[in-house]
């Protein structure tokens, strides 16, 4: 176990529900079931960046990374804790030092040992590459990684007493690669990968169509705390239409659905005699970024000026309608959210409901009009706003049709929307290409830190320009403070600091969506968090 004075206890949540939906009658025959046994097959709408963990931290690489690499700790299916995986133990040996022990025997799918050796090779590969759309902004602390032994590594950090780096160890930026597989400088493209066959987690990729359809096998290398798939046999299959999607699991030839029905979908699901919800935690949060240089008045722009682009988004933060979006879009299974950090963590407080519109949660337009005007800014503003709906869900195209209604409702703006699909969005927000643009997050760890230092931290992974020197100082004291009425104090200070800039938008937390047919058993526990839905419990009769 991990040594029990270095973990944080994860947060309990109250964020909501995610529906696990159960599809309840008789076993279909169109199903798939070979020599084998039955083959599980999940259908979703998302969309796949990259199978190179330092290359990818999004839901829809993350589905198929945290079934295919393994970690040094995770969080047992059905638990809230890190606990060893490929590790031993975890332990406290200094101020700045953790060491962990590895298992022994541990190896690759194609063979290769697995050694403390491909553990600091990964680390080290993370760090080094930085991608912008991978996770290295998770190693905030990590100073650097070194292997004495093949089964023991040694992290060094550079600030002492952090508790949440056993957490971090749990997350994307944990997975462990195969030295003799990735370039430690670059990241590997899907098919190399796939050829080289470097699994070390439950399962492993025998056939890969990106974005259309990939076959799993359970990989007999695992050694970690998951265990032996209880489906040996697991299809992903990808939908462009989530009407489609919906149809086939009606017909059963889609066993389960992981990302993403829309609500009016479930809605009508849920009305069937043979519909079966199930409840469970939710931690998603849907936000807008403001681009700051591209956004009216950003500092790349010809007409750059500071207040008025703070003006103008302020005035943005004035103009929603939280509770509009929550009723009318996604009939309230998500709520009203007034921070980065979602309702039921330690340490979230209502920023934006104390800062904007009528203080009491709800819009104003007469307070967004004196904000603007005493700026000194021309009205209507144009607000190029971005949004995606194959990886966020095609709710998303009515969520922000309601946004753009609602603002220019005000007569103080002017939205021109437009959508792009997700294996472009990536690349483009971080290339400063939208001034205003739709982002969601699903905790790495059940803690307010996940969700201020991925923002507002110096590598921020939302990377828009956004860097004030008194937020990341304050993000930094509250990752090393042991005290826990003092930590709670530094994050609401630090998300009442980020508020009153407006560097994001938050807008709605709430839930994800299973859906399943009743002959597969072990879903309540296959939803690990919002971001990571394990399939190594999940059985068919």
């Amino acid at each position: 176990m991990a040594h029990s004075s270095t973990v944080r206890p994860l947060s309990a949540l109250s964020l909501g529900t995610a529906l696990l939906v159960a599809l309840t009658g008789c076993t279909s025959s169109k199903t798939s079931t070979g020599s084998d046994g039955p083959t599980i097959t999940v259908g979703t709408t998302d969309q796949v960046t990259s199978l190179d963990p330092a290359g990818a931290w999004d839901a829809g690489s993350g589905t198929i990374e945290s079934e295919v690499y393994a970690t040094l700790l995770s969080v047992k299916n059905g638990a809230t804790e890190v606990s060893p995986d490929l590790a031993t133990g975890i332990k406290l040996t200094g101020p700045k030092e953790y060491t962990v022990t590895l298992r022994k025997g541990l190896k690759f799918a194609n063979g290769h040992q697995l050694t403390s050796s491909d553990v600091k090779f990964s680390f080290d590969r993370t760090l080094k590459i930085a991608d912008e759309n991978g996770p290295s902004s998770l190693l905030y602390n990590l100073a650097s990684v070194a292997a004495p032994t093949p089964t023991t590594v040694v992290f060094t950090l550079k600030s002492a007493n952090d508790t949440l780096f056993p957490q971090v160890l749990s997350t994307a930026a944990g997975y462990i690669v195969d030295e003799q597989t990735f370039p430690a400088d670059k990241i590997l493209d899907d098919k190399t990968i796939v050829a080289a066959k470097p699994w070390n987690g439950p399962y492993g990729v025998t056939s890969y169509d990106k974005n259309s359809l990939v076959s799993f096998t359970h990989n007999s290398d695992y050694g970690g705390q998951l265990g032996t798939p209880k489906t040996k046999n697991i299809q992903l299959k990808y939908y462009t239409d989530a009407s489609n999607l919906k149809l086939d699991v009606q017909q059963g030839t889609v066993d389960a659905v992981y990302r993403t029905l829309t609500t009016a979908d479930l809605d009508d699901l849920a009305k069937k005699k043979d519909i079966k919800v199930h409840t469970g935690s939710g931690n998603g949060i849907r936000y807008i970024v403001f681009d700051f240089q591209t956004q009216p008045y950003g500092t790349k722009t010809k007409d750059a000026d500071k207040a008025k682009a703070l003006a103008v988004r302020q005035a943005v933060a004035d103009s929603v309608d939280r509770a509009q979006l929550a009723q009318q879009v996604y009939k309230n299974s998500y709520q009203p959210l007034y921070s980065s950090v979602p309702d039921g963590l330690t340490g979230a407080t209502d920023s934006f409901k104390s800062l904007y519109g009528d203080k009491k949660g709800g819009p104003d337009k007469a307070a967004a009009a004196a904000r603007l005007k005493a700026a000194k800014v021309t009205t209507p503003v144009t607000l190029n706003l971005q949004y995606n709906s194959d990886h966020y869900g095609s709710s998303s195209a009515d969520e922000y049709a309601l946004v753009k209604t609602q603002l220019e409702a005000t007569g103080l703006f002017k939205v021109n929307l437009q959508s792009t699909e997700w294996t472009q969005y990536g690349k483009d927000r971080v290339k400063h290409l939208y001034p205003l643009y739709q982002l969601g997050w699903y905790a790495d760890y059940l803690d307010a830190d996940n969700y201020l230092s991925p923002f507002y931290s110096a590598n921020s992974w939302v990377a828009n320009g956004y860097d004030d020197p008194a937020v990341r100082s304050l993000i930094l004291k509250e990752e090393t403070e042991i005290d826990p009425a003092k930590r709670t104090e530094l994050l609401k200070e630090a998300q009442d600091k980020a508020a009153a800039q407006v560097p994001l938008l938050p807008l709605l937390q709430g839930s994800t969506a299973i859906v399943t047919r009743t002959d597969v058993s072990g879903v309540p526990d296959a939803l690990t968090s919002a971001y990571t839905f394990r399939w190594a419990g999940l059985s068919k009769k």
